[in-house]
């Protein structure tokens, strides 16, 4: 007998049992949708948290920080500027300008940021006035709600213009859009150009990542860089610079090259720092792919009870089956049939089943999936992964599910077959 006509008899006898068939397969249906969803949710897990921690700035970047040593002065810690040779600067704007036009990168900002007042009646409330780059925004994924962010003329120009928090304008603006108005902070006025919108990112749909931190940048009140370096800085000095390369491979070349460019231009005196970021997304980022990993097999492993339950069912329909054929079995030796084509025409059933059921797990998976993405607002993509696997290993079971019956049945007297029923 060839393997088509094995393949053809096969489907044949699972037709002609319908019911019985359907009620074989579900097991192994069941158990694909658990493994291919099982993959899915796991993948999406992932890909949520480094698309947040994208979000959040934190993939192949670097902080420069102004250097501070730790000195004990009557029992207290306190932290001050190292002292350095008088002609050696602090950390400015113009090293943030010679940064951002020498080095390769996707995304550069400055931050200087300082307490002050804003009357509103009788009372004056601390705002936390900020001065940074329309970068800063774009990178932390903070969308506008109205206006605009800073021009590139007022970036270059130092204009007094205001960005405003989304939690400041609800609170200090409830009801009204803000954009046009002028504000006076600490004697200073500025015209308020934009309003930052909700944070996307923390979303009551999504994770929270860094939520305490986001909430205060949406608190807060934003000017120009080189606004804040000019008018509200001693010196021009600067906080903290952020730097992200291009990609993950330019990382450490970047950081290499920042290092010698403001050592040269602070007299190869290093009063500047390196929050390294980018190392500590690696490491976290394969922290993350050592635990999934874990839970992939971890769920597979649960996933799978499943389909070792259908191949039972199956296992069971199979004997079954070879009492209800035995004249066939009969019949088809005593016309030359073999102990090996009788032993494939089994196992083409067992294996032709379990596909059957893993196909109809993959589609019921894609609804599934489908109908999750809907309700939790989360992407679940169908995963090519869970897909091979859930069809292989379905398939495997079918083999070692009808091994034994496909055995037995090949090894049956063709003479006590035929009369099995007599």
């Amino acid at each position: 007998m060839h393997l088509s006509d094995s393949f053809r008899s096969a489907l044949q006898s699972i037709l002609n049992h319908k019911m019985r068939s359907f009620l074989t397969l579900l097991g192994i249906i069941i158990g694909v949708v658990a493994v291919v969803t099982m993959f899915s949710s796991v993948y999406s897990l992932k890909s949520m948290i480094k698309k947040n921690m994208e979000g959040m700035g934190w993939n192949y970047s670097l902080i420069i920080t102004p250097k501070f040593e730790q000195t004990d002065e009557r029992e207290e810690q306190k932290l001050r500027y190292k002292k350095t040779a008088e002609n050696v600067r602090p950390l400015d704007y113009s090293d943030f300008e010679v940064i951002r036009a020498q080095l390769p990168h996707k995304s550069i900002y400055g931050m200087i940021e300082q307490q002050t007042l804003y009357r509103i009646g009788n009372t004056d409330i601390q705002v936390s006035l900020r001065g940074t780059n329309t970068s800063f925004f774009q990178n932390k994924t903070y969308e506008i709600k109205s206006g605009r962010y800073f021009s590139a003329r007022e970036e270059e120009t130092a204009q007094p213009v205001l960005v405003l928090g989304y939690y400041f304008a609800e609170e200090q603006f409830p009801g009204i859009d803000p954009v046009g108005k002028m504000m006076n902070l600490s004697g200073q006025r500025y015209r308020i150009i934009g309003v930052l919108d909700k944070d996307a990112l923390n979303s009551s749909t999504g994770m929270n990542f860094n939520s305490w931190e986001r909430n205060n940048d949406l608190k807060a009140v934003y000017v120009p860089l080189k606004f804040a370096a000019t008018y509200l800085s001693s010196r021009r000095a600067i906080h903290y610079i952020y730097l992200q390369a291009p990609n993950e491979a330019a990382y450490p070349d970047l950081k290499t090259q920042a290092r010698q460019l403001l050592s040269a231009r602070h007299s190869m005196y290093e009063n500047f720092a390196f929050q390294n970021i980018g190392d500590l997304l690696v490491t976290i980022n394969s922290e993350i792919d050592k635990n999934m990993r874990k839970w992939n097999i971890t769920l597979f492993v649960i996933a799978s009870i499943s389909l070792l339950v259908g191949g039972i069912g199956l296992f069971s329909t199979l004997l079954i089956s070879i009492q209800e054929r035995m004249m066939e079995i009969g019949v088809r030796k005593s016309i030359g049939a073999t102990e090996t084509d009788i032993f494939f025409y089994f196992i083409f059933e067992a294996v032709t089943l379990a596909a059957i059921g893993a196909l109809f797990g993959i589609a019921l998976s894609s609804l599934t999936l489908m109908v999750l993405q809907a309700v939790l607002k989360l992407s679940m993509p169908l995963p090519v992964q869970g897909m091979a696997v859930g069809l292989l290993f379905s398939m495997l079971v079918g083999f070692v599910s009808g091994l034994y019956p496909a055995l037995k049945a090949s090894k049956l007297n063709p003479i006590k077959a035929i009369y099995y029923f007599d």
